[in-house]
């Protein structure tokens, strides 16, 4: 491996994980229309999103060991093929529902099945992308590796809810055309991604647990903000139909708008913020949470387009500082040949936050719009305080 360039390889893992970006995210404006377009309900649509959410949350630390034995790039490539044959069976099986072949029932549980089957081997991209990015970063530079990471899967996160536009066609083109990217991603990957220098034990490590006291006050912060972030993604749809008295094109359009915004600002505060500060990976996490908590309350106050739009920004410029400070700090507390187990549980934080969030939201929403919203910034404000306890057990592995 004395021919491997970090440089390159930096620049090819960014450019795929832009593309990975967009697989994420192109769904997320559409489906609560959509949902509502076939006939679903807004607890069972954001069942779909919880059920694979839980799939990822179970996966991903699987998928992360799987790296440390196959390599980063074989898992990879498993993840974004699976990310394009995944959206085509989901979008096959929602044609289905707007055609009238499936109704009810029994195309609920279809999507169900459909988005299970997705998410199983879409959770193999990013703990291997992460993991690769920690294999060729040091440590001094390892929080910066991470948020040009983040900053790379944001811009995708942009380019998707903009994808997302056209639904103004046909609300299925958006899932056809990132199902035919992430393909050309999986080529891209396969084509012109080394095989990062692997590290080995001459012993197996045990099997890193959540409860590891390395990792353990990242893996609270984390599951916490991920699980406001998928109330958010699975409710704001609802919030702007309903507030704004919209067409399901139109809140596809709006949805989308917002979560362009909140993506720049997370690729701005990832891209910009943490590439130019030398900030502690904990300390990050505590400069994000004001901003979660100002974004919630104005989610949960305010019911005119601009200032829903404007709290998706501050909620994305808060998740772009919070993104690498989780990721680093829980890549910097364990040593080399951890990197893909920790990749792992450190990646299924955001599921499980993601089988949580949407099924609360779901749930509150029905009971009152703005409660999801509510509750969140009040449980933001509490780990705001319990933060600086957790900040004193953060650990840092000496290479």
């Amino acid at each position: 491996m004395s021919d491997f360039s970090p440089v390159y390889a930096r620049r090819i893992l960014l450019v795929s994980l832009v593309s990975v970006g967009m697989g994420f995210t192109v769904l997320f404006p559409v489906l609560a229309p959509l949902g509502r377009e076939i006939g679903l309900s807004e607890i069972q649509i954001t069942t779909i999103i919880s059920a694979s959410g839980l799939i990822v949350f179970l996966a991903s630390p699987i998928w992360g060991r799987k790296s440390d034995v196959w390599g980063r790039k074989r898992v990879m490539l498993i993840g974004i093929f699976g990310v394009a044959l995944g959206t085509a069976l989901f979008t096959s099986v929602l044609l289905t529902g707007l055609t009238g072949m499936l109704t009810g029932t029994a195309l609920f549980f279809a999507l169900v099945a459909a988005r299970m089957l997705h998410a199983t081997v879409m959770a193999a991209s990013m703990p291997a992308a992460n993991a690769y990015m920690a294999d060729i970063t040091d440590a001094a530079n390892r929080t910066k590796g991470m948020g040009a990471a983040g900053a790379a899967n944001n811009l995708g996160s942009i380019l998707g809810p903009a994808v997302s536009g056209l639904a103004v066609i046909s609300l299925l083109a958006p899932l056809w055309i990132m199902a035919a990217v992430a393909f050309l991603n999986a080529l891209f990957v396969w084509r012109f991604l080394p095989e990062p220098p692997r590290h080995r034990s001459p012993v197996r490590p045990p099997r890193l647990k959540y409860t590891d006291p390395r990792i353990l006050p990242f893996v609270i912060v984390g599951v916490l903000m991920f699980t406001g972030m998928g109330i958010v993604q699975q409710t704001m749809g609802f919030r702007m139909q309903d507030a704004l008295g919209l067409s399901a094109a139109d809140t596809a359009q709006a949805v989308g708008l917002a979560m362009m915004l909140s993506a720049g600002c997370s690729l701005l505060a990832q891209a910009v913020i943490v590439q130019r500060l030398n900030i502690a990976p904990f300390t990050l996490l505590r400069l994000s949470m004001p901003l979660l908590i100002v974004a919630f309350v104005l989610m949960a106050t305010t019911t005119t387009q601009m200032w829903l739009t404007l709290a998706m920004g501050v909620l994305g410029l808060g998740m772009g500082l919070a993104g690498p400070g989780f990721m680093a700090g829980a890549s910097l507390a364990v040593p080399p040949e951890e990197q893909g187990s920790v990749a792992g549980v450190a990646g299924s934080c955001g599921p499980l936050g993601f089988t949580i969030g949407p099924l609360t939201g779901g749930a509150l929403y029905q009971l009152a719009p703005e409660l999801p919203y509510a509750l969140t910034a009040g449980m933001y404000g509490i780990l705001f305080i319990a933060m600086f306890w957790l900040a004193g057990r953060v650990t840092e592995h000496a290479d």
